[in-house]
């Protein structure tokens, strides 16, 4: 028996369900009409004709017949069966073969005849609606089905390329593949670009399917194609890549509505998305391999033009952003950073009911993951990370307030989880480890990350006058950073502390909100880390503030230790208070501090400390007789806040005694951070000579057995 046809499997998945159901409701509609009054046969007219009486005549007359004789005795008696003349019993056999398949059909057409006279309506109601059920031509409804369609991706693609005597060939195995060539694929391309349609966008797109999973085991075998030259390879994948997009824009171009693309409503439309639905995951896969600045700079502009055919498909094109964004996360070439956000950030203003939400969590999520491991290597990209995910939350402000107050009440939930378990009573298996939950840069990067967020999205110049939806988030990341700083007061979270602080500073001086800084930084003073003496002997390195927050035990109570702790606390203290350098107020905000400041270093031991304490409290004397000298000048009260705003507006920070303080330091400390990149580059690059020397070693080795 031979195998079931493509034509009876389409007709089984495509019209035999419906076929069924129509077929069910016009025998059910026949039963009801046969039902009704006026419409029944005439034993049915005699049986309701009758009366009661005569109808327990009739049951009496029918009963009395097997009164006498039970049932079992009836069968037991046999039954005489009719003779069959053997001359007609061929002759019956045949007749009856051939009207097997013909007497369903001509049944259906008889109830079709009664069916027009006796509902005229519901006659006309399937002659509008579902013509075909009315017409019934074969004995099986199988045969009147082509074995050719349009829709068929095979039979398109072996017509269109194999030509007419490839068509009953199926492309499932190794042998029968048509190999792409460059005379094959100069015309796959002239058929795109000169003349698109439907077939040549699917040819192309086979093509580059197989193209890009051929180094998958098994999968080549399973394409219409193969491709096994490599100029090949880069020539097609610059056709489909540059020509794809604007072959689709000639066939069917997008509508504008709102400075977004939508697609037009028509078949072409529908067929091309199925299309485009394939395609896809080829250019998933080639992003995943991609490795030079050009070739991402490629697949994502091609993305970019194709982005319209993504968006009803959601989960596809949540494995398209992931692919995206993972690129974004890992990769150390600028140009290739500059171009993954390009695309983030253009498809998330164009689309952002459809991208944006998924844009923000992604990029969120995945700058979370990638900064578990934190060092001098890997900050400048996790920095990049931090400053692009968070100009993507001003793409919608409200928007990014719903996701940032979610995100920061998962902080606030693990700190008080932290919290509580550091306040109960050590056990073996819980709250020793508590901090845990916080101190780690995971924690600490989440909280810088909002820090900047909300600094680049709540600048008063950037609101314009209308207050950002996300300003409302400022407080409530205020309160948790500063409950994780307080945490653990101890000497050795010194460099968490100062971390946590540069963030609020940013926050402060962006936002233009006021954060006590000084307490903070007074609370380390009174430390042991500065009363106790140093040890004498320490051979250890400058201890990076800049790259770590926790100290470990070989730093504690060192020199070199306390020293970095010194320059943090006077960095600081300058980078906070040069943020009111002009203000009107700065004399009596930095009077407290000054009298402060002095009643330490009358008990501090820690000569060099006291030296640069000596000359951080004259730089905030100088700049208060500056600001006393400017004030005396004018002629408002503090009540004024339009002019007190004003005050010394049109002045440069750097102008004031304070300000050139801090740019002087502020030079220092880059030219040190300077000097460490390139001692870092110059180890990386002898590191990467000593790998080559030894693979090429190697390989002589390999050469020479």
């Amino acid at each position: 028996m031979g195998g079931v046809s493509k034509a009876t499997k389409k007709f089984q998945s495509k019209h035999l369900k419906h076929t069924l159901e129509h077929r069910k409701k016009v025998k059910a509609h026949n039963q009801k009409i046969h039902g009704r009054r006026g419409n029944k046969s005439d034993d049915e007219k005699r049986a309701l004709a009758l009366t009661k009486d005569e109808q327990k005549l009739m049951k009496s007359s029918k009963e009395e017949v097997f009164k006498d004789m039970s049932v079992q005795k009836f069968f037991d008696g046999g039954f005489e069966l009719p003779k069959i003349d053997k001359k007609l019993k061929g002759s019956k056999e045949e007749e009856s073969a051939e009207d097997e398949g013909s007497s369903s059909d001509e049944d259906m057409e008889a109830d079709m005849g009664d069916l027009a006279e006796k509902d005229p309506e519901f006659y006309k109601y399937l002659q509008e609606n579902d013509k075909d059920l009315l017409e019934f031509n074969g004995s099986n409804p199988l045969d009147g089905i082509s074995g050719d369609d349009d829709d068929d991706e095979e039979a398109e693609q072996e017509e269109e390329v194999g030509g007419k005597g490839n068509k009953s060939k199926p492309a499932n195995t190794k042998d029968e593949q048509l190999e792409l060539n460059h005379a094959l694929l100069k015309k796959l391309k002239g058929q795109l670009t000169n003349k698109p349609n439907i077939k040549s966008i699917r040819n192309i797109c086979s093509a580059f399917k197989a193209a890009v999973n051929v180094n998958q085991e098994g999968a080549a075998e399973t394409y219409k194609f193969s491709v096994m030259d490599e100029k090949v390879f880069q020539e097609l994948m610059f056709t489909v890549l540059k020509d794809l997009p604007e072959a689709i824009q000639k066939l069917t171009p997008y509508k504008l509505s709102k400075n977004a693309r939508t697609l037009p409503s028509n078949s072409t439309v529908t067929r091309l998305s199925s299309v485009m639905k394939a395609h896809a995951p080829s250019l998933i896969t080639l992003l995943q391999d991609i490795t030079n600045t050009e070739t991402a700079v490629l697949v994502l502009h091609s993305t970019y033009q194709l982005l319209p055919y993504f968006l009803s498909y959601r989960k596809l094109l949540k494995e398209l952003i992931q692919s995206i964004v993972y690129i974004w996360s890992t990769t150390k070439d600028v140009e290739t950073q500059i171009a993954t956000f390009a695309f983030l950030n253009n498809s998330s203003r164009e689309f952002k009911k459809s991208i944006l939400g998924l844009v923000l969590k992604t990029t969120y999520s995945t700058f979370v993951k990638s900064c578990r491991k934190t060092n001098i290597r890997t900050m400048p990209l996790i920095n990049f990370q931090k400053n692009s995910s968070a100009e993507l939350f001003g793409v919608d402000p409200v928007l990014g307030y719903q996701i940032g107050f979610e995100y920061i009440r998962q902080l606030a939930i693990h700190l008080r989880n932290s919290i509580n378990g550091s306040t109960k009573k050590p056990s073996k298996t819980n709250s020793a480890e508590a901090y845990k939950i916080v101190y780690n840069w995971q924690f600490c990067h989440s909280l810088d990350f909002w820090s900047r967020v909300l600094s680049f999205q709540c600048n008063p110049e950037k609101e314009n006058g209308k207050e950002s939806s996300l300003r409302q988030l400022i407080y409530p990341l205020i309160q948790v950073t500063l409950g994780v700083i307080r945490l653990i007061p101890t000497a050795q979270f010194f460099p968490l502390r100062f971390y946590l602080i540069r963030s609020l500073i940013r926050l402060s001086q962006n936002a233009g909100v006021y954060i006590p800084i000084y307490p903070l930084l007074s609370e380390t003073l009174s430390s042991t880390a500065f009363t106790k003496a140093p040890k004498k002997h320490s051979t250890l390195a400058a201890f990076d503030f800049d790259n770590n927050i926790k100290c470990n035990q070989a730093y504690l109570g060192t020199r070199i230790y306390q020293d970095g702790l010194a320059e943090q606390v006077v960095e600081l203290l300058a980078e906070f208070y040069v943020l009111y350098a002009k203000s009107v107020s700065f004399p009596e905000l930095t009077t407290p501090t000054i009298i402060s400041l002095r009643r330490y270093m009358k008990t501090s031991k820690n000569i060099k400390f006291n030296k640069m304490l000596t000359i951080l409290i004259d730089k905030l004397k100088q700049n208060n007789d500056f600001i006393i000298q400017k004030r005396s000048k004018i002629d408002f009260g503090p009540t004024n806040r339009v002019e007190v705003e004003r005050f010394l507006n049109e002045l440069p920070w750097e102008s004031t005694p304070l300000g050139a303080y801090v740019v002087i330091q502020r030079e220092v400390k880059e030219e040190k951070a300077r000097i460490l990149r390139e001692s870092l580059e110059e180890e990386d690059q002898k590191s990467q000579e000593e790998d080559i020397e030894l693979s090429d070693a190697v390989a002589s080795d390999r050469d020479d057995d």
